[in-house]
């Protein structure tokens, strides 16, 4: 009898145990549904994996493609509803996606072209399982906050990094977006630039391997060619998709800001620079006027949801 109960009481804790661990390997919070799929691997590195949720439809569906923050040096896909919310999107009928990537601590050169190349990757998986997932490869946008901003404006305003005549099949679909929606973006790479807008910029030299803010201005003629290649500020043109920038704050170019890194001068001197290239941007933050989408989630469903 006390063998069974021994038994019982060993099952109870080994079953409250799995169960905790199997919490605590997703790590999402409560509020988000369980993923579809679970770490499915895009790449052969041990961050090349991303989450899927499938929407409930007949018809292919879009896709919100969701890439975490974290200065690309931290961070998880796990904080997916910190940039979008999943049961909206869902319930809208647009499959989600949240992806990992490499840190900027990755041997690349410069080191920023880990993240955002494993992000194109990632994008490119997503469509080469278009018909297994029942998903539309021509309505995916992304959402994404501070570096994950960064990144799925560079993502937006790329030129395509498909190879059409690779041997790789995932490597022959698309990385364009249809559209992004995005949270305290660095919407610049440039260090000249951050200064003009916010004379007390701090962000973005680990981007380039290197160390302060004043040696990545130093540095700066010596690395414009990736400057030019890795700031989204630089990659404008007239064909990129719309996009939607959300701050905290109100701006106030010129002057130093109590967050710099995250600031809505960024927003502010995109939306200009997208008007001028004639590409659609929406800008929200704080008392601003006329406002058409109030979060990133709105933006995208409007989007994406667009016949």
């Amino acid at each position: 009898m006390k063998s069974a109960i021994h038994l019982f009481i060993l099952l109870f804790v080994f079953g409250q145990s799995y169960a905790f661990a199997q919490k605590k390997s997703s790590g999402y919070s409560p509020e988000v549904p369980k993923p579809t799929l679970l770490e499915i691997s895009y790449g052969t590195h041990e961050r090349n994996i991303l989450d899927f949720w499938r929407a409930e439809s007949d018809s292919p569906t879009p896709v919100a493609f969701v890439i975490h923050g974290g200065g690309w040096k931290g961070g998880s896909k796990e904080r997916l509803d910190r940039f979008a919310d999943p049961n909206a999107l869902l319930e809208a009928g647009i499959s989600v996606v949240a992806i990992n990537y490499r840190y900027v601590t990755s041997t690349e050169k410069p080191p920023v072209k880990a993240p955002l190349h494993d992000a194109a990757r990632a994008l490119q998986f997503v469509r080469s399982k278009a018909k297994a997932w029942n998903l539309d490869k021509k309505r995916i946008g992304a959402a994404g906050g501070s570096a994950g901003a960064c990144s799925s404006l560079w993502l937006a305003f790329h030129d395509d990094l498909a190879d059409p005549k690779s041997k790789d099949p995932v490597a022959r679909e698309s990385s364009r977006l249809s559209c992004a929606a995005v949270t305290g973006a660095q919407t610049t790479l440039d260090p000249k630039q951050m200064v003009e807008w916010t004379p007390n910029s701090r962000y973005g030299g680990h981007a380039f391997g290197l160390g302060s803010f004043a040696d990545f201005l130093k540095q700066r003629e010596k690395i414009l060619p990736w400057i030019g290649e890795y700031s989204p500020y630089a990659l404008v043109t007239k064909d990129d998709p719309p996009v939607y920038l959300t701050y905290r704050t109100p701006p106030a170019i010129g002057k130093n800001q109590k967050d710099p890194t995250h600031t809505s001068n960024f927003g502010v001197k995109l939306l200009e620079h997208c008007k001028s290239k004639g590409v659609a941007c929406e800008l929200f933050y704080p008392g601003l006027p006329n406002v058409k989408h109030e979060n990133p989630t709105a933006f995208l469903i409007s989007q994406l949801k667009r016949k």
